[in-house]
């Protein structure tokens, strides 16, 4: 049965994760965490970057995210390995990395300008779609990985990560300044922009957070649940939907002030989302969930990749073909297969 929840946002449904259980889990995501020290980051230059290794099969080693922009997909993952694919995700070529860290977030401005972020604080940078990368922060003795990467413009993006690490830049991504969200230190996994500018950020041990100014501020919103979410997707008007460990899905009609429970049918977590060309809602997790939803988010029907191998990102590459993401790799998906049956 549905339930709905409101109220104070300091309210727990649950204890806070501990460490180590924490750590299990994102380690099945390729996230491995350890404790956060320093803070202060300015672009580091001080150490030669150790290239990534070339791997022929690349494609088919761990891919933590990807995205979609102006005909091109480009996907990240285990030791720095960075691929592009121009027709569609059927060829890539892995392109030479200034890092070996493992890569967890990118954000394209265009088809030039785009950024990705990883482990060892490293973020990088492109100007040339993807060709040459440059590494602009890298702070492995914060010990800190970061998440997710997201830019407003060519010049104003957040990156996001363990222990509350909330770092912002105005140029561009040649600096960064550490610009902490409150008191506490809880993973921040994924910020998400809505159709109205509003941004929404999912972190672990039930917390979600609201931004109505781009950033500058937050709003801790109340919590529908304990456990850590990894994604949220916003959808039309004040609608968003907010998901994570153990097949926990929840939807918001007033811009997350309360909270509906909506059954999925899984405790697989679940990992990313997006909104099709048509209206269409995929949200994808582990296990090969897929779960599907026509109505808005309000009604989803489960559906499992045969292989049952997890997907972390899912993005559309094209009107008939979905890019999956994730331990398998980097994988095409034609989305007449979501009405029916099993994928690959």
């Amino acid at each position: 049965m549905d339930s709905l929840f409101v109220g104070n946002p300091h309210a727990r449904v649950g204890e806070r994760m501990t460490r180590s259980s924490i750590r299990w889990t994102l380690i099945t995501i390729g996230v491995i965490l350890v404790i956060c020290a320093a803070r202060q980051a300015p672009a580091q230059d001080e150490e030669t970057p150790e290239n990534s290794i070339q791997a022929p099969l690349t494609a088919r080693s761990l891919k933590l995210d990807a995205v979609a922009v102006d005909g091109a997909l480009v996907a990240v993952g285990h030791r720095g390995h960075i691929i592009i694919s121009s027709d569609g995700g059927e060829t890539w070529q892995q392109t030479e990395v200034p890092t070996r860290a493992t890569l967890t977030g990118v954000d394209f401005y265009d088809r030039n300008l785009g950024w990705v972020v990883g482990h060892d604080s490293v973020i990088l940078r492109t100007k040339d779609g993807g060709v040459t990368w440059e590494r602009v922060h890298w702070a492995p003795e914060d010990e800190a990985p970061f998440f997710d990467v997201w830019f407003s413009d060519a010049e104003n993006g957040i990156a996001i990560g363990a222990y509350g690490s909330y770092f912002t830049t105005s140029d561009g991504g040649t600096t960064w300044n550490f610009e902490p969200i409150g008191d506490t230190d809880w993973h921040l996994h994924q910020i998400a922009r809505a159709s109205d500018g509003r941004l929404y950020m999912a972190a672990e041990a039930g917390m979600a957070y609201r931004s109505d100014d781009a950033g500058e501020t937050w709003i801790e919103l109340p919590s529908p649940y304990g456990g850590s979410f990894f994604g949220v997707l916003p959808l039309e008007g004040d609608v968003v939907l907010l998901f994570g460990l153990r097949g926990h899905l929840f939807r918001s009609e007033d811009a997350g002030e309360s909270w509906l429970e909506i059954e999925t049918g899984t405790v697989a977590m679940l990992t990313s989302g997006i909104t099709l060309d048509d209206g269409t809602i995929v949200i994808t997790g582990l296990g090969g969930i897929v779960l599907v939803s026509s109505d808005g988010g309000r009604t989803f029907e489960l559906r499992e990749q045969s292989s049952r191998r997890g997907i972390q990102t899912v993005v559309q590459a094209s009107d008939d073909s979905l890019l999956l993401v994730g331990e398998f790799g980097v994988r095409l998906q034609p989305v007449s297969e979501l009405s029916g049956g099993r994928g690959e």
